[in-house]
């Protein structure tokens, strides 16, 4: 084990040297992100994450190149709606006012859905913070993914962690300039993929994609992709840690969402401590398992220590954990001195009691609930949703309208809408009071029952007018229903028809 521990104290040596050089000593670095020292706003010292080989970093890989495919691959997919219909799966479609999700197609008058998908994100995003921290700031925000995937490149083409700072404190030189303007370089590159993904995500992709290339596309169109790409080179290029820190407000709101039962990465103080480093020779009896070498410190992106307990920083990345089971390993020790924990757990095995994680409790349960209750009421509008809608407007000015004969006539603006990829014939009828007769304004002889005919993905708009013979007016406001139907399905709408109430 001798051998192995004096690579570890080296290692660690160097390490520290490392963090001198730049300016970030660990003793500073600790009294930084203490809460009682740091001040509202800190200006940025750089960070150079050290790369690290373990489950959580392969697992940070993995989730990584998913969504990233998922993200610039989605607008590529096609799905066929038929001949009057986009075949891009995924479209925003502004001219239409759609929203196509594959088999889903929302109108403006369904924004609710787009509502319910929202509630339904945030529930979900409450309930998997209940239950394991900041899971989605460490794996699934799409300012982590960006930032690990600058990183990576920024790894590439300068070094891991000591080369960087190196490079960084090194003067200007040909070889420099080279290694900083393809990082640069590639840097912007991937900003312009990103900003071009997202507009394509509101046109046809392969129509919008040959016109940005030729300079044919729309103004707006290299308006936003130039806005999206300076975005995101901004803030996964230099911003980094400080758009988790003091832009973004999920670390502030998550507080509110876990207890002392939550999953997080966290290190086990209660055999850490007391820490220290760890000499040749030197029994292990008395003290703890941290050899206070910083390698959680000198993995973590956010640039903080893990040791000083829950912090507003920590985006559960467990990047830390890999570090620390290396050395772990390269000691002869158990790994998982630091590890998806609990508080709670801590202070168990303080008391001798064995450590357990508690999935039911009060918040989860309830944030379970409403994800649940929110997710079938969606399911069930979705099922059920018609593919014909009815509207029905009653002028209001004039309410009513007294004819010559002692007859009584309202006005009605009637919106037929027929949501499906191809052309209806459709039977209008109206439901009113004794003796009444109607006409449909623009239409020769028209009355109502009619077969009126609607476009794909249209909405007919057509002026009725309702006479009632005065001796038929029994009160001052009477029930009225149009219907709207194809045979198999049918659509309904109540009204009322207005007058003074005196029969004539």
């Amino acid at each position: 084990m001798d051998a192995p521990i004096v690579a570890t104290v080296k290692a660690a040596a160097a390490e520290t040297q490392a963090l001198a050089a730049d300016g970030v000593q660990r003793v500073d670095a600790r009294a930084t992100n203490s809460a009682a020292t740091r001040s509202d706003y800190v200006a940025r010292v750089p960070i150079y994450p050290k790369l690290v080989h373990g489950r959580w970093r392969l697992l940070k890989w993995i989730g990584m190149a998913l969504m990233l495919a998922l993200y610039y691959g989605l607008p590529w997919i096609r799905w066929d709606r038929g001949p009057n219909a986009p075949d891009q799966a995924v479209l925003v479609d502004l001219a239409r006012e759609r929203f196509y999700f594959f088999w889903i197609e929302i109108w403006p008058q369904e924004v609710y859905y787009i509502t319910g998908l929202l509630i339904l994100a945030s529930l979900g995003l409450f309930l998997v913070t209940s239950l394991f921290g900041r899971v989605w700031c460490g794996y699934a925000c799409p300012q982590t993914v960006w930032t690990d995937l600058y990183i990576m490149v920024e790894r590439l083409i300068e070094g891991d962690r000591n080369e960087r700072i190196r490079l960084d404190k090194s003067p200007w030189t040909l070889d420099k300039f080279g290694k900083k303007s393809a990082k640069h370089l590639v840097w912007l590159l991937i900003a312009a993929a990103t900003g071009g993904a997202w507009i394509f995500y509101f046109h046809d992709a392969p129509s919008l994609a040959a016109s940005l290339f030729t300079g044919t596309a729309d103004g707006t169109a290299y308006l936003f992709l130039g806005i999206l790409t300076f975005t995101t080179y901004s803030l996964a290029g230099h911003m980094r840690e400080q758009v988790c820190t003091y832009m973004c407000p999920w670390p502030r709101i998550q507080a509110a969402l876990i207890d002392s039962e939550t999953l997080m990465v966290t290190y086990r103080s209660d055999r850490g401590e007391p820490r220290g480093p760890h000499k040749k020779g030197q029994p292990w009896e008395g003290r703890g398992h941290c050899i206070d070498c910083n390698q959680c410190v000198a993995a973590c992106p956010m640039g903080i220590d893990i040791r000083d307990g829950e912090q507003l920083e920590c985006i559960n990345c467990a990047l830390c954990i890999d570090a620390c089971n290396a050395v772990m390993k390269r000691v002869s020790l158990p790994a998982g001195l630091i590890s998806y924990d609990t508080p709670q757990n801590i202070e168990r095995r303080k008391k001798g009691e064995r450590a357990h994680f508690t999935l039911v409790r009060p918040r989860v349960v309830l944030y379970a609930a409403v994800l649940l209750a929110v997710a079938a009421l969606m399911l069930f509008g979705l099922s059920t949703r018609a593919t014909i809608d009815l509207n029905v407007l009653r002028d209001r000015n004039p309410t009513y309208v007294e004819l010559s004969d002692g007859s009584v006539r309202n006005a009605y603006t009637v919106k037929v809408m027929n949501r499906a990829a191809t052309t209806r014939d459709l039977h209008l009828a109206i439901e009113g009071p004794r003796g009444f007769s109607t006409k449909i304004i623009g239409v020769v002889d028209a009355k109502l029952p009619a077969e009126i005919t609607v476009e794909p993905d249209r909405m007919r708009t057509l002026r009725i007018l309702l006479t009632v013979p005065g001796a038929n007016l029994a009160t001052a406001s009477m029930p009225v229903t149009f219907k709207v139907s194809d045979g198999s399905e049918t659509r309904t709408n109540a009204t009322v028809f207005l007058s003074d109430g005196g029969a004539r």
